[in-house]
């Protein structure tokens, strides 16, 4: 019998069922005259959904009715907490009720629940971490498709696994520190079996493909070598920096947002300073050391003109050839190469705009924006690289009417032999050909980039003009990326300096001769030069004990 007051009602029944026709007696059992057969229910009217739909409170299994008074009393003082000309209040209490019955979750604190609500924080207080990470990143509409795929990836690989069922506003710096801890011990693991791996490909490689033995010992240890896990990238301390800062900033919104109170548990988090690996230039030792050991001195390195020089000899009359020279002189990335289109050339005024690129998302080939806003911007040109582009269109044209039906029209100024377009992943790939084949040492195709701000800063060009040309933000990203680039260029420049005062032949050796021929004079020597040259200087007064 349900027992109704305002704004709810409690009603009771049980599963008994009747034995004749096997149906359910409902309220129809002769048992509940008994108050204490069956189970109470309750049930209340919440404001109706935004689309006005209609939507209640419901709830079951009290043992007694006293339990459903206590559960609807509540509900009835957590709808009251929102003053009567507050609709946004009283939806927000809804949503918040319709969530617990849902989930069948116990009713929040009345008290927790009106502080949060005049705080205008989120209602939820057991919403967890992976939760507000879907929700932070599904609002980041904006972000270009790389920066969505990394933060996609942080989250996916990183935080949910470590972080996912932590509540977020129970969310601390402990929980963030040993997020890092896993990492890093899952690094040591990861480097252990990559060199276990190293170590058995380098023990097959001795043993002889001859006899029988031997080839047993290679098919037993091939067989071992696919047992063991394949290869593996470790998370660096750079990648553990962004998954700092990808934490950081969902934190953040949630802070603006006040789903959480104004504390971010990341900002709190010490890890090692991640530095970025400064450009080198392949210097004949270096050259030499890497040659003899299959190092290279640094991640990023930089050919010397010269070695740029040999390069462009070497691909002269290709394909691809003024695209290779776009970025080895005017410094455009990888994705700015493959992406002009012939409306970007201007050629009365030997100009390239750089406005769009092709981005790689996994396999897939993507059109967008320039890295950043810097990225969007106009690239002179020198004279033979215009007439460069000149003749490659007219190569183009020939092509597309050799091809005819089967040409591709993409309006690129770099295309597949079809008019398709270049795909960034194999313009990489055909790089590294190329540099091996002209034997130079090795260098990345974006380091090929670095290469142009190298010959810039060589030439005396402007480091603002520099960070231009190379779509830099910033002309201290320009400084900080080739600051060792600059040091060399400091040290030509103290010698250009020394050259410009005449001296008389001979006059500075024979002053730090001099100096290097001096002894520690004798004690109670008398007088005279202590030195053991043939100076001509005035005696010295002699040191006492």
């Amino acid at each position: 019998m349900p027992s109704r007051n305002s704004g709810g009602a409690i009603t009771r029944r049980c599963s008994c069922r009747n034995p004749e026709t096997g149906k359910n007696y409902g309220k129809s059992c002769p048992k509940l005259k008994n108050r204490r057969h069956g189970t109470w229910s309750i049930r209340h009217e919440l404001t109706n959904r935004p689309d006005g739909t209609r939507r209640e409170f419901r709830r079951s299994g009290f043992e007694s009715s006293n339990d459903a008074k206590e559960e609807i009393n509540k509900v009835r003082a957590l709808l009251a907490i929102p003053d009567e000309d507050d609709p946004a209040g009283h939806e927000a209490i809804s949503n918040m009720l319709e969530e617990c019955a849902k989930k069948k979750e116990p009713l929040p604190d009345y008290e927790e629940t009106r502080r949060r609500l005049a705080a205008g924080q989120a209602l939820n207080p057991k919403m967890t971490v992976a939760e507000w990470l879907d929700t932070w990143l599904a609002g980041k509409k904006r972000l270009r498709k790389g920066g969505q795929s990394r933060y996609e990836t942080d989250i996916r690989v990183h935080l949910k696994p470590h972080l996912g069922e932590v509540r977020l506003d129970k969310l601390s710096v402990p929980h963030l520190d040993r997020m890092f801890d896993a990492i890093n011990e899952k690094n040591i693991e990861i480097q252990e079996q990559n060199d276990q791996r190293r170590a058995a490909l380098k023990e097959l490689q001795t043993i002889p493909w001859k006899g029988v033995e031997n080839r047993a010992r290679r098919k037993w240890m091939k067989a071992s070598i696919e047992q063991m896990p394949p290869y593996r990238r470790i998370t660096s301390i750079s990648t553990q920096q962004h998954i700092k800062a990808t934490i950081r900033a969902a934190l953040n919104t949630a802070i603006a947002q006040r789903v959480i109170p104004n504390y971010n548990p990341a900002e709190h988090v010490e890890l090692q300073p991640g530095t970025k690996p400064k450009a080198l230039i392949w210097t004949t030792e270096r050259v030499a050391q890497w040659r003899e050991t299959g190092n290279k001195p640094s991640p990023v390195m930089v050919w010397t003109p010269e070695q740029t020089g040999q390069f462009l000899d070497h691909i002269s009359g290709s394909r691809l050839e003024m695209m290779w020279r776009l970025i080895a002189f005017r410094g455009l990335r990888r994705g700015e190469a493959c992406g002009p289109r012939w409306v970007d050339h201007d050629y009365k005024n030997a100009a390239l705009y750089i406005a769009t690129q092709l981005v790689q998302d996994g396999w897939e080939v993507l059109e967008g924006e320039p890295k950043t806003n810097g990225g969007i911007r106009a690239v002179a040109l020198d004279a033979e690289t215009n007439e460069g582009l000149k003749l490659h269109k007219e190569g183009q044209d020939a092509a597309r009417r050799e091809w005819g039906p089967a040409w591709q029209e993409t309006g690129r100024i770099f295309t597949e032999e079809d008019g398709s377009l270049l795909h960034p992943g194999k313009v990489s790939d055909l790089f590294d050909r190329l540099v091996s084949e002209a034997g130079l040492p090795p260098i990345r195709l974006h380091d090929l980039r670095h290469g142009a701000a190298t010959l810039m800063l060589a030439a005396g060009v402007d480091i603002k003009v520099v960070s231009e040309t190379l779509g830099h933000s910033d002309s201290r990203i320009t400084r900080d990326v080739y600051q060792s680039v600059l040091d060399d260029l400091a040290r030509a420049a103290a010698e250009a300096v020394v050259k410009l005062v005449p001296r008389a032949p001979g006059a500075v050796l024979s002053a730090i001769e001099h100096r290097t021929q001096r002894v520690v004079p004798t004690v109670g020597a008398e007088s005279g030069c202590t030195c053991t040259c043939t100076c001509g200087a005035a005696p010295r007064t002699p040191l006492t004990a």
